[in-house]
């Protein structure tokens, strides 16, 4: 076990206060920095190396001046726990990935200093204040920058010229999902596209919701990144290859059935907010308070195509956009 010794000091008649951070990292003290990631270690380990490589960067070198206190969850029962052990152990800092383990983190722990990276609309699910001045005990690195909704929209019509209506398949009740449906809306006449709102919240209504598209010929899809549409993005990429509906998603990370049916994704870069939020939990580590530290959005994104499901689709890739691309899967 380890122990952090905190020196106290007498001020006047005002009793015993405890050393502020910034002391407590100058003393040698070992940190202890907690990690809550809604995916396996398997899955989700890769990021969190990033993570802790730029917190090496930084000064931070694990073993000497900084433990790492891990959990990895695959399901909501087990981040509830898990959340709530972190809550009690009492880092000084924890780090989440995804709304899902932020919500749970944030009721085990009004105090703790959380750093979050991977939340599509911190301000509209009610995480921080606004992305200026979070205010509170949280700050981090936002996953959805919403005018980027016409530049996917852009992509795919040039992928599928023959395109005239796209369904956005998200969870409707999501902030973040409502906003992003606003941009995609206004995007869409422009490009000479007829856009609407594919509610969905499990994996029955994504179905029945991609079944109903696919009965109009020159459809396709936009794939938003809510929980259900995550979590079934296997089916999705399966559907959408079957029915011959060029896709295109929102969030490259969540996509574990990307390589199987999905067209493209235009998205942040999964691993660069994870190690952009090590910079966050260092100038925590090192005195700064979390609501002093606007919350960011994403700067790096990456065009992602599947050469394999375009041919299966009959799409014949122009030269231009193979050039565009970061990533090609074949």
């Amino acid at each position: 076990m380890i122990t952090i010794r905190r020196r106290d000091f007498i001020a006047g008649a005002a009793g015993a206060m405890a050393w502020p951070l910034a002391a407590r990292a100058q003393q040698g003290g070992v940190r202890r920095v907690g990690i809550l990631v809604p995916n396996s270690r398997t899955v989700g380990g890769a990021n969190v190396d990033a993570f802790k490589r730029s917190l090496a960067e930084l000064g931070w070198a694990e073993g000497r001046n900084i433990r790492f206190v891990e959990r990895y969850a695959t399901d909501n029962n087990e981040i509830a726990v898990d959340a709530a052990e972190l809550a009690r152990l009492a880092p000084d800092v924890i780090f989440v990935t995804g709304s899902q383990v932020l919500q749970p983190m944030r009721r085990a722990s009004e105090d703790i200093p959380l750093v979050f990276a991977v939340v599509p609309d911190p301000v509209g699910l009610g995480f921080v204040n606004s992305l200026a001045h979070p205010g509170g005990n949280i700050t981090g690195f936002a996953s959805v920058e919403f005018g980027i909704a016409t530049k996917q929209l852009d992509l795919l019509k040039k992928l599928a010229p023959t395109l005239q209506r796209v369904g956005y398949l998200d969870d409707p009740d999501l902030p973040s999902s409502v906003r992003l449906w606003a941009e995609i809306e206004t995007a869409a006449p422009s490009l000479s596209l007829q856009a609407s709102m594919l509610p969905v919240r499990n994996a029955e209504e994504i179905e029945r919701a991609i079944m109903a598209l696919a009965r109009e010929p020159n459809n396709g899809l936009y794939v938003g990144s809510g929980n259900a549409t995550t979590r079934n993005s296997e089916m999705i990429a399966m559907l959408a290859l079957r029915h011959r509906l060029p896709s295109m998603y929102n969030l490259r990370g969540a996509t574990a059935g990307f390589v199987d049916g999905g067209l493209a994704a235009y998205a942040p870069v999964p691993v660069d907010l994870f190690r952009r939020a090590a910079s966050y939990v260092d100038r925590i580590l090192r005195g700064q308070k979390p609501g002093d530290l606007p919350v960011q959005l994403p700067t790096k994104f990456e065009f992602v195509l599947n050469l394999k499901t375009a041919k299966a689709m009959g799409l014949d890739i122009p030269v231009n956009m193979l050039a565009l691309a970061d990533e090609i899967i074949e």
